[in-house]
């Protein structure tokens, strides 16, 4: 209010603006500064009213004379909703983003939002893994629907933190099974250990997951190495899917495997045989592909 008084004495005793404008520049400390409470208008010099509003309002000091601004008040409250609606697009982006990045690679969504057309990509050589849980059907049968949800969501939560650990993409979960690749969409040349190893890593867990919630489930797993293509299929729910011989011949190991244990192709093995130990399963005929020797992992070599 002193302020206001101190304005309305200076505007009723200068005669030019020049001397309004000196006079004017030594109530204030800062060259810009918020003034609330008062919304000064202050126009060219013919001008005497000088009125107060309640809302918040910017005061510049130009070199040589003194604006108040006008018609401020509107313009706050345009910058306002200006910044409010661009922090709730980008908040509305960074959702649409991680929405994306659970339904796809970060590379692939990256890609999709920059080019609108058909993703879609050949890979010489990867590493398929399809893993199915047995006995979850009669473990269903006996729990509640949300015990049951609960249950598969720390199994596959648990096989999502290694697919991360090992560096390998979650293609998809089809029911009670887990499917993951390695060598896509990043190529890297030791895919085939870090699938063994995820393998590995997931049968030791179901056998944790067992202990503590006194259960006796059991993982069958198929492996297999070879070409596939990779892509994106979908325009309302997109989906990062695998094809390929390659990718069916995995599928066959896991349902022509063994309860408890990792059943993969002569292609897989002579990849991994240096390295981890192995018990040969022999011939055995596999449904669409005819007979096939084909080996269990056992564990890694000391």
């Amino acid at each position: 209010m002193i302020l206001a008084q101190a304005m309305a004495k200076l505007r009723s005793c200068a005669s030019n603006p020049e001397e309004i404008a000196a006079q004017g520049a030594r109530l204030y400390t800062n060259s810009q500064a918020d003034i609330r409470d008062w919304l000064w208008t202050f126009h060219e010099p013919k001008e005497r009213v000088l009125s107060v509003s309640s809302t918040p309002t910017r005061v510049r000091d130009f070199p040589g004379r003194l604006w108040l601004l006008d018609d401020v008040t509107e313009e706050w409250r345009a910058q306002q909703a200006r910044l409010r609606a661009e922090e709730a697009l980008r908040l509305e982006q960074e959702k649409t983003e991680r929405l994306l990045l659970n339904m796809l690679p970060q590379s692939v969504a990256k890609l999709l939002k920059q080019e609108a057309r058909t993703i879609a990509e050949g890979y010489a050589d990867a590493t398929i893994l399809f893993a199915d849980i047995v006995d979850f059907t009669q473990l269903a049968e006996r729990v509640s629907p949300e015990e049951l949800i609960y249950l598969l969501n720390e199994i596959f939560s648990a096989f999502d933190q290694l697919t991360e650990k090992h560096g390998l993409e979650k293609i998809k979960t089809i029911g009670d099974a887990y499917m993951v690749a390695g060598g896509l969409p990043e190529r890297t040349s030791d895919h085939a250990e870090a699938i063994a190893e995820m393998a590995l890593d997931m049968r030791e867990f179901i056998e944790d997951f067992n202990r503590r919630r006194d259960v006796s489930l059991r993982l069958r797993t198929g492996i297999n190495t070879g070409p596939v293509v990779a892509g994106v299929i979908g325009t309302k729910k997109f989906h990062y899917d695998l094809w390929g011989d390659t990718v069916n011949t995995a599928s066959r190991m896991e349902s022509h495997g063994l309860p408890g244990h990792i059943h993969v192709t002569q292609a897989t093995y002579e990849r991994l045989h240096g390295k981890y130990a192995f018990t040969e399963r022999g011939r055995i005929p596999i449904k669409g592909k005819g007979e096939m020797n084909t080996w269990l992992l056992e564990g890694r070599k000391n």
